[in-house]
């Protein structure tokens, strides 16, 4: 089939949460001898030189460089507007004039979309048939925000998160097939009712780079990763540190904290001036840091889909220890898999019983990568995915059937 894939960030390489996802869905797609273009938007010059390195994965790609202060201008410029402004952020003219060119002189078997921000480029297409993968319900992201931030930014954050719910039902109904990242996030699609058919299919993890090492870990260090610019990821480790490590301190006072991840505020760089905390910033590699400690630490407040930080982990053979929300994107068990928590105390408890006892940890170890390797494999979702382009395939043909 011919292909046309349209993302929101640049695929290339996949070393975050946005990427990953259509990065093996592209890759997946060309192995499977289909013909995949690609049109995403890169932001600086170093992401638009690094994305080019996905040229052997795929058909050819259609890349449009934008700037960060041109795509803020457009998300304000939407502010008065009932269209979201986090879609002014994924719109570039330039790409538009690219995709309409493209639709244009070229017949396409199939358009997959990878994140609502960017249907815009082709909800208008109506003779191809079209696949949105929502990935994450951006709007539920939206609205749990304004329950985190101060009044009046509150008030915005909802406003938005309405305005994205809105534009998520409508854009629905102008695809063929929608689908989502979780079981959680599918359920939240289908209470839409848009009357359009919708699936749901998991991230994977690749078992063989985040696999175990065999080297010795230390059993005081925990470990938390992700970009430290993102707000999720600031106000769990911001209140992490406030309200557990000084519990975790006074009961194991050798106990260490490695905060890893690209691009920290000001205000995360001051964790590291806590005692035992050490903030890292951008590394070459995470798997090392994460490979040394004792377990990894996903206290995640505001979560939706899967987070990619804890497949990594338990893949390379270290133990969670994640919130209720977070473990609700990973297909694997409480108690047996991974370790859930709450509250100070219950996280507290969590992670020292995984510190105290190593033959809990050895067995948390091994059934978690175990369920990695059975349940989040890169080859089992493709093949949901491959029977989801499938449906939409006989779907769109039926309907263009009973028409005709």
């Amino acid at each position: 089939m011919n292909i046309l894939y349209l993302c929101h960030r640049f695929p290339f390489p996949p070393k975050r949460g946005g990427k990953i996802r259509p990065f093996n869905m592209i890759r997946h797609l060309t192995a499977s001898g289909h013909r995949v273009t690609v049109c995403s938007l890169a932001r600086s010059p170093l992401e638009a030189e690094e994305g080019r390195g996905i040229a052997p994965h795929c058909a050819r790609f259609e890349m449009e460089q934008v700037s960060d202060p041109v795509q803020t201008l457009r998300m304000v410029a939407r502010l008065p507007l009932p269209t979201p402004s986090s879609m002014g952020y994924f719109y570039s003219p330039s790409l538009k004039q690219r995709v309409d060119r493209l639709l244009s002189t070229e017949k396409w078997d199939l358009i997959f979309v990878h994140c609502s921000s960017v249907a815009q480029y082709v909800e208008h297409v109506r003779d191809v048939p079209k696949i949105l993968d929502f990935g994450d319900m951006d709007s539920q992201k939206w609205l749990e925000y304004a329950n985190y931030k101060p009044f009046p930014l509150s008030l915005g954050y909802r406003l938005e998160g309405n305005k994205v719910l809105a534009a998520e039902k409508r854009l629905a109904r102008r695809f063929d097939l929608c689908t989502a990242t979780t079981r959680a996030e599918w359920e939240t699609l289908e209470g839409y009712q848009t009357g359009v058919a919708t699936d749901w299919f998991p991230n994977g993890v690749d078992a063989e780079f985040f696999c175990p090492s065999g080297e010795p870990y230390d059993p005081d260090t925990l470990s938390f990763i992700g970009r430290m610019d993102y707000y999720p990821n600031q106000e769990c480790m911001a209140r992490f540190c406030d309200q557990i490590w000084p519990v975790l301190r006074t009961r194991r006072p050798q106990i260490r904290l490695l905060i890893i991840g690209a691009d920290p505020s000001p205000a995360m760089r001051k964790l590291g001036e806590l005692p035992g905390v050490t903030v890292t910033g951008s590394v070459p590699d995470v798997r090392p840091f994460v490979r040394q400690s004792a377990l990894m630490v996903a206290p995640l407040n505001i979560a939706r889909g899967t987070q990619n930080k804890i497949l990594e982990a338990m893949a390379m053979g270290v133990p969670v220890v994640t919130s209720r929300i977070a473990a609700g994107g990973v297909d694997a068990e409480p108690v047996t898999h991974f370790l859930v928590a709450d509250s100070a105390e219950e996280y507290s408890d969590a992670i020292l019983q995984v510190l105290d006892k190593p033959t809990e940890r050895q067995r948390l170890a091994l059934a978690g990568r175990q369920r990695m390797l059975s349940n989040h494999a890169w080859p089992h979702s493709m093949a949901r995915l491959d029977r989801i382009i499938d449906r939409c395939i006989k779907n769109f043909s039926q309907s263009k059937g009973k028409i005709a």
